[in-house]
């Protein structure tokens, strides 16, 4: 470099310019590389929201059958899930009684 008081020559000011833009060229590369890993992060954890949140929409249907199945209704009526146990148990007695009664 010189050293005069000058400042910078005409070739050193070409060279500073080019050097400039390459750093800046360097810069948009690294911001852009950058945005692209954040915007797979935020994909990823937006997919990750998705399945949750579809997981709990399964859940909630799964958990309104079977209280419509197993719970009374407003009514207090026996739930239909609560009658088919009551006919599995009495036919498993029916059943047990008969072998019982054969086997003599």
């Amino acid at each position: 470099m010189a050293d005069d008081p000058q400042g910078l020559s005409d070739e050193e000011r070409a060279e500073l310019e080019q050097l400039r833009a390459e750093k800046a060229k360097r810069d948009a590369a690294a911001r852009a590389q950058s945005e692209r890993a954040e915007l797979e992060r935020l994909k990823r954890e937006q997919r990750r929201v998705d399945e949750r949140a579809a997981a709990d929409e399964r859940t909630r249907k799964i958990r309104e059958r079977n209280a419509k199945l197993m719970e009374p209704d407003d009514d207090l009526r026996m739930p239909v899930g609560q009658k088919i146990v009551l006919l599995a148990v009495l036919a498993l007695v029916v059943i047990i009684v008969i072998a019982m009664n054969l086997g003599r």
